[in-house]
């Protein structure tokens, strides 16, 4: 399944430079398909491929929860553009 992490960041530099370091970390078989951010930096959208939502959770909020708060769910990846 596609996960969407939708993050209200309040670090942005300790914020990717966790999820760069977080990347090399990936979950077993997950796959991190999209990342984007707001030119103010203090939004962003990640797209992680996984079995749960909450294995999403679980890896992303130890990795970034402190620079971030963020929603997790299920994306729609039918009727989604783009991803694969």
């Amino acid at each position: 399944m596609h996960v969407m992490a939708v993050s209200s960041v309040t670090g942005e530099k300790g914020f990717w430079g966790a999820l760069k370091k977080a990347h090399g970390r990936l979950p077993k078989q997950a796959r991190w398909a999209f990342a984007v951010a707001s030119t103010d930096g203090n939004r962003a959208v990640n797209i992680i491929v996984h079995d749960s939502v909450e294995g999403v959770r679980d890896w992303f909020e130890e990795c970034a929860g402190s620079f971030a708060t963020t929603e997790f769910t299920e994306a729609d990846a039918a009727n989604a553009v783009g991803l694969k």
